[in-house]
């Protein structure tokens, strides 16, 4: 529908748009950048194609009554505020919080998620999971709301693992993942005010990891894993290695931001919450598990001809680097550590 120079426009719009939201000094501002950040990403999200037509729809219309409540909130804000009557602030921040927490897809929130990202291709997929996600969160960090934060990440936690148990859709596994890491993401807010954005930016690396692969070569159900096999014995191992490592298995590099999480709030004596996420999170380890010993314990034929032409393919050596700091990258991180 759009050349490849408009899209390029609309990448850049949706990136400034993000930049407006995170460095707005009123509510007003925010609420404006993030209008812009929808009205950029619609065009993206739209393609010849049903599904993701449907998607952009659903999408627009969750998106527009969240800015609605947003804008709702923070007139009735500012009136409060002009009247000298703060009664009922601590409400509207409330409203203000759910809105954002709809935008960025956190439970109980989290309906429209699964939904719109099963209509997407795995381009936009991966700017819905990570950069979409960067202002809502920034602009929650300005409402620490204890009773909601606590309601919101424990409903994150347990939905996001619990309903990828059942999951044949990669798609739907990876929504169901990032509403669980969603949950990390807000208690390690809630824990340091800058830890989140470490946690974020070791989320965004692992996921482009995965959907690096899965766009290659156009994955979208767990079935179609298994024709990898036939292809390349490294390939299967470094993609579900990868997959352990978005779950936080230690030692690979998605224990580090679970790891530090855990060591602030062993310090703020949050015990009770930590419980909850390490539960959950080995729920989320389960059934990556499940599929890594299908794939390991079981024996495939291999040709060798098909191994030559991806041994010799840039896309392919480009994933298998990102796949050795996914990998190795706790060792590596640990070793400039302990050089330092």
């Amino acid at each position: 529908m759009f050349n490849n120079l408009s899209k390029i426009l609309f990448i850049f719009i949706l990136m400034m748009s993000t930049m407006i939201t995170i460095s707005a000094n009123s509510w007003l501002s925010a609420w404006m950048g993030l209008e812009i950040n929808l009205l950029s990403f619609i065009p993206l999200m739209t393609d010849n194609n049903l599904m993701s037509n449907e998607a952009s729809l659903k999408y627009f219309l969750i998106q527009a009554l969240a800015s609605s409540i947003l804008l709702f909130s923070t007139i009735l804000f500012m009136y409060q505020n002009n009247l000298m009557n703060y009664s009922l602030n601590k409400y509207i921040n409330m409203i203000i919080l759910s809105s954002l927490l709809m935008k960025s897809g956190s439970a109980p929130f989290h309906f429209w998620f699964p939904n719109v990202m099963e209509g997407l291709n795995w381009m936009n997929s991966l700017i819905l999971m990570t950069w979409q996600k960067i202002a809502p969160l920034m602009l929650i960090s300005y409402l620490m709301i204890k009773f909601m934060l606590f309601w919101s990440i424990i409903l994150s936690i347990i939905i996001g693992s619990l309903s990828g148990l059942n999951q044949t859709s990669l798609r739907k596994l990876m929504t169901f993942s990032s509403i669980n890491h969603l949950g990390w993401m807000l208690m390690s807010m809630y824990s340091n005010e800058s830890l989140w954005i470490t946690y974020f930016l070791f989320y965004s690396f692992l996921s482009f990891n995965l959907i690096f692969l899965f766009n290659m070569f156009k994955l979208f159900h767990i079935n179609q894993l298994f024709s990898l096999f036939f292809m390349n014995k490294t390939l299967k191992f470094s993609l579900f290695l990868n997959l352990l490592s978005l779950g936080g298995l230690p030692p690979f590099l998605g224990f580090i931001p679970k790891w530090l999480t855990i060591q602030y709030l062993t310090f703020n004596n949050q015990f009770f919450m930590l419980t909850i996420m390490i539960i959950m999170t080995l729920i989320t380890l389960f059934f990556y598990l499940r599929l890594c010993y299908t794939a390991f314990m079981l024996n495939y034929f291999e040709n060798n001809w098909i191994f030559n032409i991806f041994s010799n393919n840039f896309l392919m050596n480009t994933y298998l680097f990102l796949s050795f700091f996914s990998i190795f990258g706790m060792f590596i991180i640990s070793f400039i550590y302990y050089l330092i």
